[in-house]
């Protein structure tokens, strides 16, 4: 079997899903190959890009090759101008390809001004003109490459990001014209959000074979014909691991559990698609990193969690897994012990991700966040005063917020801002699939029939056009907010905050 991570996402580290699938294929006696085209493909529009003529993009092609090593040295992650002006230089050779095919296309997206990824009639129709896909000149040529090498029956696409609906669909077509014997199978978290949905009809029957939601490898295994043994597989990044990705060295993505183990949150994904806890048993998490390490000696370990559950977290302090490492937390006791900080630091924790999502507690209440405010003051504080930067996502506009309760998030902010190292701001998107569709009256978000949103009139008058106004000029302009704002890299924000001093 050939399995794709196609364009467009973040190039700055592997994908996590193929590492997984591909181990447990292999262990299970079936042959398999990973490719990750995205990465490929962006080098393709590096190598292949004819200049442009005006100062700063000659500047871009000119220095492309500098710039993309300034990204690939540590050093430069310390000197955030120099990191800054390297990234939005490699952006802007994007920029001026994608302008050529009608494409607003950049590091971390892609999206077509005549086409959308919501609408299935508009993934046909990148199926059928594969040929105009910016991506075409390359990925014709390397599959049919790796299909002589291999001469797979199953083709897989994890397609996790409306960013790589287009392209996938313009490689599904490919496929289909010139390779009309090969089954078609589709997965990852973009089709299990479209396979959760009550209303999923499927469009797509005479282009996808199969269509697999959320964990893959027992369903795909299943469609081999061959049942999924028990014990646990780690995953194996072998063929991942020389990719030039975008990153002062190999990030390791691993996983130590999928869904969520808190899962009461009103409106998060994990709640409306019931997606199911499963975890990794914490001793066998550090024993995978140990041998993970050895074999990839990676810069940095990017744990994929929703959050990782606090008996990982105490397994890791105690057997370090031999590398920097990061990944998403929840606000808890276990993090308001300082010295249980200070173990987690020791054991190579440079950055944890928390979802406060606001500074009222009537609004985490209402959202059933289960975060006390006066909690999360010392888990930042324990958090910076043991030298883990904090990266802390805030989310305006949910139902029970108005603009008093987004002041009193800002003032939140101000008040604790030395101890915050990073900020994402967010404006609330109601999924299709949350039970609130039932109690607020909706629209659809966008014109699509495979939207994974739902539009809604604010319950309380704080729609999108006041909230954005709100942020752009009170919370934005905030001189304390906007030093935290500032410090954020560019374009791949935390994928690269752990890197920064």
């Amino acid at each position: 079997m050939l399995i794709i991570h196609p364009p467009l996402s973040k190039g700055c580290e592997p994908p996590a899903a193929l590492p997984y699938l591909s181990a447990a294929l292999v262990a299970h006696g079936h042959s398999c190959t990973i490719c990750d085209m995205n990465i490929e493909g962006l080098q393709h529009i590096f190598r292949t890009t004819p200049g442009a003529a005006d100062t700063w993009s000659a500047r871009a092609f000119k220095h492309l090759d500098n710039n993309i090593a300034t990204l690939q040295n540590l050093d430069s992650y310390r000197k955030f101008d120099r990191y800054a002006r390297a990234v939005a230089d490699i952006n802007r050779v994007l920029e001026i390809a994608g302008s050529n095919f009608n494409l607003q296309l950049s590091l971390a997206n892609y999206q077509d001004n005549n086409r959308s990824p919501i609408n299935s009639f508009d993934l046909r129709q990148a199926a059928k003109d594969f040929r105009a896909n910016i991506f075409f000149p390359y990925f014709s040529k390397r599959l049919d490459e790796l299909l002589q090498q291999g001469n797979y029956s199953h083709i897989g696409f994890s397609l996790s990001y409306l960013s790589q609906a287009l392209c996938t669909f313009a490689m599904i077509g490919y496929l289909r014209a010139h390779h009309p014997e090969k089954t078609i199978i589709l997965g990852g978290g973009l089709v299990t959000t479209w396979l959760s949905n009550p209303g999923w009809h499927n469009p797509f029957s005479n282009l996808v074979h199969h269509f697999i939601a959320g964990q893959g490898e027992k369903p795909l295994l299943r469609l081999l014909g061959t049942e999924q043994k028990p014990g646990h597989v780690q995953p194996s990044y072998a063929a991942l691991r020389d990719n030039p990705y975008l990153a002062p060295g190999f990030i390791l993505p691993y996983a130590t559990s999928s869904g969520c183990f808190w899962k009461k949150c009103n409106f998060c994904p994990e709640t409306s698609e019931n997606n199911p806890y499963r975890q990794v048993p914490p001793t066998t998490t550090t024993t995978d990193l140990q041998h993970l390490t050895k074999e990839t000696a990676p810069v940095l370990i990017h744990l994929l969690d929703n959050a990782i559950s606090p008996s990982t977290l105490r397994a890791l302090s105690e057997h370090p897994p031999g590398a920097p490492w990061y990944g998403f937390v929840r606000i808890d006791a276990l993090l308001a012990d300082r010295d249980f900080c200070r173990r987690l630091r020791a054991s190579g924790c440079v950055m944890l991700k928390l979802g406060l999502e606001s500074g009222d507690q009537k609004v985490l209440n209402s959202m059933n966040k289960g975060t006390d405010l006066r909690q999360a003051v010392k888990v930042l504080e324990n958090l910076h005063e043991t030298g883990i930067a904090s990266y802390v996502y805030l989310l305006f506009g949910t139902p029970s917020e108005t603009l008093a309760e987004a002041e009193r998030t800002r003032s939140f902010v101000e008040e604790h801002h030395q101890a915050i190292g990073f900020l994402n701001l967010a404006i609330f998107n109601l999924p299709i699939c949350s039970d609130a569709t039932a109690s607020l009256p909706v629209t659809d978000f966008y014109t699509g029939d495979l939207s994974i949103y739902r539009s809604f009139t604010h319950p309380l008058g704080w729609n999108r056009a006041e909230i954005r106004r709100y942020l752009d000029t009170v919370f934005k302009r905030s001189a304390k907010i906007a030093h935290i704002l500032r410090r954020d890299p560019p374009i791949f924000t935390s994928n690269h905050a752990a890197f920064m001093k």
